[in-house]
């Protein structure tokens, strides 16, 4: 599956200015792809005046149908939503066949307000795509390794070689875990940490898209993006403080080895989240 991550500036509450230069990005895109990652609430930057600027019309859900049929492509990125007067952080995952899944952002950032401003979700979502199930969050959903985990769905039987014999392969709820995010540079080390930590945890690939440059409150996002295979090794860094559009491709092979020789999820414990 090919993986394409953007990681640019954004202009501050301005959609107009934003989705133009997504436009231009996205234009840019010269090879094949499955997967466009846009940064959390792409059209505005990290506003906490969800009143004025969250969207109840479809002008940015129309964009990101046009893009997905345009790049026969799933396309995903969260945005500011005013639903009956409640607004969330709202990630959308639109697929080539306009087909429209959502995820509302579970851990609202109460150091920036975010808490007193939007309204917490309370459902992930698990989306398929090529054979890969997928689980898209958003920003600081990173720091909760609970809501984050991997569950063990089922295991079976394999045969490893004639010398080794049978062994378990465990079969996991998802196979990528992807975050967007607004995630400031005063934090990045964090950030580049719990994504390599979510990545072996979870035996799963992950991937983090961060937004560069200041924000409307003069805080700076130097980017960091990454993608991460399931070992916790660092597969694809996109270069601090540079607007990057690069596409990285992942092995459902490799991932489907690691787990058969290292089936750690087998002896995971059991949870509930309430």
């Amino acid at each position: 599956m090919n993986v394409t991550i953007i990681q640019t500036h954004l202009f501050w509450e301005n959609r107009k200015k934003n989705l133009q230069h997504f436009d231009t990005l996205i234009n840019t895109i010269n090879q094949p792809t499955d997967l466009i990652v846009l940064p959390e609430m792409f059209t505005t930057g990290f506003t906490m005046n969800p009143k004025i600027l969250a969207e109840s019309d479809t002008i940015t859900l129309t964009w990101l149908k046009q893009k997905a049929k345009q790049k026969k492509a799933v396309i995903t990125g969260s945005i500011a939503i005013n639903e009956a007067g409640n607004y969330f952080n709202r990630l959308f995952w639109v697929e080539p066949n306009q087909k429209v899944s959502t995820y509302d952002k579970r851990h609202l950032f109460r150091m920036g307000n975010e808490d007193k401003n939007y309204t917490a979700g309370t459902k992930k979502i698990i989306t398929t795509l090529k054979n890969w199930n997928i689980c898209p969050l958003i920003c600081y959903d990173l720091r909760f390794p609970v809501w984050s985990r991997n569950r063990l769905i089922s295991q079976q039987s394999v045969t490893i070689s004639r010398v080794e014999g049978q062994s378990s392969i465990a079969n996991y709820e998802y196979d990528v875990l992807i975050y967007v995010a607004n995630w400031p540079e005063v934090r990045n080390y964090p950030w580049k940490q719990l994504l390599i930590a979510r990545a072996i945890e979870n035996q799963c690939y992950v991937i983090g898209v961060n937004r560069i440059g200041l924000d409307g409150n003069n805080i700076n996002h130097s980017g960091d993006s990454l993608v991460i295979n399931p070992r916790g090794e660092i597969i694809s860094q996109v270069k601090a403080n540079e607007e990057s559009v690069e596409t990285i491709s992942l092995d459902k092979s490799y991932l489907d080895e690691f787990r058969t020789i290292f089936p750690a999820a087998l002896d995971a414990d059991t949870f509930e989240i309430i």
